[in-house]
């Protein structure tokens, strides 16, 4: 039995950015509908989704049919929890609030199996094993799971080089959101200072030979951030379109709404 293709492999593999969308609503339907878009890739919420454990799981088995790489964002740097998300079966974690090398480095300990790493070993009990029917998990882990590091600080865009250099990182995903409000700019994602932070990631990044994305639903925005070369980008979140669309729909046939 295979396992699906991990993101850094997807990354690897394509001529092109890949392009994904963030899905927040914690429910297995519309992740599906998202995986069935022709989109590349989706973010599985955790740090600020309202998803559990057993939302994950329904949201992976959801959207395993569909030609589409998941990524599960885990709520911070929670070793038991990690441990958790990888045995549902997530092949790809994302790391939010990455600050300093160190921190990348108990990342990588946490999604990775001894001698490199903690996880703890549960694989004739788990998904990602398929309990115990993939041939060799245990040898081969390492091969089987991705891990993505959040830079979304000041001090995340000044240690950028240092933590995307960490071995067993294999990629960095910089946020303009909470990057604006380490700056003093809240709300403030597209403010010059912020992009020009975001750029100097981007550099850094691409500069130890690894892959960088970002979030922008400004489709300009997005646009601009591609031609600076970033390799994979969200372009839009379930929720927000679910919201924007029927505030369009309320404005055109009843008037808006306070």
């Amino acid at each position: 039995m295979q396992l699906q293709m991990t993101f850094r492999e997807a990354l690897g593999a394509s001529d092109r950015p890949l392009i994904g969308i963030w899905v927040c609503s914690g429910s297995p339907l519309v992740a599906e509908i998202c995986a069935g878009s022709g989109l590349d890739w989706l973010l599985i919420d955790m740090e600020h989704g309202p998803n559990h454990l057993e939302s994950v799981l329904a949201q992976l088995q959801a959207v395993a049919a569909y030609p589409v790489t998941p990524l599960v964002r885990a709520p911070g740097l929670l070793p038991v929890m990690i441990k958790q998300i990888l045995d549902l079966g997530a092949q790809n974690i994302l790391m939010p609030m990455t600050d300093t090398p160190e921190q990348a480095e108990a990342a990588v300990r946490a999604v990775r199996y001894p001698p490199r790493g903690n996880r703890g070993v549960g694989s004739a009990l788990a998904r990602s094993a398929r309990w115990n029917r993939v041939p060799d998990y245990l040898v081969n882990g390492d091969d089987h799971v991705s891990l993505f590091v959040q830079i979304e600080s000041v001090t995340g865009v000044a240690n950028a080089a240092e933590i995307a250099a960490v071995d067993g990182v294999d990629g960095v995903f910089v946020g303009p959101s909470d990057l604006a409000a380490s700056m003093g700019l809240l709300g403030q994602q597209t403010h010059p200072d912020v992009v020009g932070a975001v750029g100097r990631a981007f550099e850094a990044v691409r500069g130890v030979g690894k892959p960088v994305g970002v979030n922008a639903f400004d489709p300009a925005v997005a646009s601009a951030y591609l031609e600076q070369g970033a390799s994979f980008v969200l372009v839009g979140a379930d929720v927000a379109m679910l919201a924007r669309g029927s505030e369009e729909l309320a404005e055109r046939f009843v008037g808006g709404v306070e």
